[in-house]
């Protein structure tokens, strides 16, 4: 076989891959395991998307990629109703999930060797997978002046983040905007938890006029319907933004096959229609992290952020190490992924989600209010 430069070997290992071990012992607890870690829905599809899923499924020609006006329609309606936001439905583009878009975005957008792409220094692991992948340098900093005067062509923000679950105000994004602005460069706001905010917090888009002065000129918005809807299994998103920009990854993505399952769409058209089952759902999870976070600040976890999102930003001063934190919550059958998945700045602290079910909270809940004092 001739010589080639394998795309795996520019990446590294899968993170979650190093999990197993801790995943093994958490389920064998003798009360089974609470697996408060990826952080994947475990509530049932509201009924209504399911029908209009099912109701789509004789489907048999082929969807559109920029997805069905009714679908670009109620994105666009619901961004306005929800966000304060106003876009022109033809610049929604559905993709299939955020997680690939997330990952594709540099190669989409033509960047390449030489290039530098910016994300947060705390970040989930696909901004830095997706810069490797089109042959481009990811370059982690929360402050912008430490990029100097190298070219960056796409700066990547995340508000609500994962794992921190901070929220960036809109004095924080307006400047981003004026920054890359100066310089010509794109602004991808990853924006998958803006409808969970919590204690008062309120996320703002990055396309809100009060960020943004009216213009969506070279900003892009990703929302996701896998957390606020209980989609992730029908892998349901979508980008907006600058409609010139929307246009080229249109144009490219038509090429690609990058196409949403028309039955999904019309279950996303469903899902942004209504806004009752997202409060439903944000409740359910409002309840969960009240239990958990209360249990763990009771047996000494300090909780740092975690103002928005589905995760709570934890350490304990008895685990200076990451995955000594994790291990010593696998020894009481709570999984929980370790901080520096996300960069080294996460070291020493854990992610630790509550999208588990009641059950399972209560489970977890339980075993730590064991240890406490």
């Amino acid at each position: 076989m001739a010589d080639r430069r394998r795309v795996v070997d520019r990446l590294p290992d899968f993170p979650w891959d190093r999990l197993a071990p801790h995943k093994q012992a958490a389920a064998s607890h003798p009360g089974g395991i609470a697996d408060l870690s990826v952080g994947t829905p475990v509530d049932p599809v509201p009924a209504q998307l399911r029908t209009a899923l099912a109701e789509a499924a004789d489907s048999p020609g082929y969807p559109t990629t920029h997805g069905t006006p009714a679908l670009r329609d109620a994105a666009a309606a619901w961004l306005a109703r929800r966000h304060g936001v106003t876009v022109d439905p033809a610049a929604v583009l559905p993709t299939i999930g955020s997680k690939e878009l997330v990952a594709w975005l540099p190669t989409l957008l033509g960047l390449g060797p030489g290039d530098t792409v910016a994300h947060p220094e705390l970040a989930y692991p696909t901004y830095d997978i997706g810069i490797r992948l089109a042959g481009a340098t990811p370059v982690a900093a929360d402050g912008l002046t430490a990029l100097g005067p190298r070219r960056v062509p796409l700066v990547w923000v995340n508000s609500p983040a994962n794992p921190t679950g901070r929220v960036l105000g809109a004095d924080h994004l307006r400047k981003v905007v004026a920054w890359a602005r100066e310089r010509g460069a794109i602004v991808a706001s990853d924006e998958c938890y803006i409808d969970l905010g919590w204690d008062g917090a309120e996320p703002v888009s990055i396309l809100h006029p009060d960020v943004c002065g009216g213009s969506h000129e070279g900003l892009l918005a990703l929302h996701s319907l896998s957390k606020r809807s209980n989609l992730a299994g029908y892998r349901a998103a979508f980008v907006t933004g600058d409609p010139a920009l929307v246009g080229e990854l249109l144009a490219v993505r038509k090429h690609a096959g990058m196409i949403v399952p028309a039955p999904v769409q019309a279950a996303m058209r469903a899902a942004l229609d209504d806004d009752g089952h997202t409060r439903e759902q944000k409740e359910r999870y409002g309840r969960r992290r009240t239990r958990l976070r209360a249990a763990l600040e009771g047996a000494g976890w300090d909780i740092s952020h975690s103002e928005a999102g589905l995760y709570l930003w934890a350490a304990h001063p008895a685990h200076a190490d990451s995955w000594d934190a994790v291990a010593a919550l696998a020894s009481l059958g709570i999984l929980v992924a370790p901080g520096d998945f996300y960069g080294p700045a996460g070291a020493g602290r854990v992610r630790v989600a509550f999208t588990a079910t009641d059950e399972r909270v209560d489970a977890a809940a339980e075993r730590l209010a064991a240890t406490a004092g």
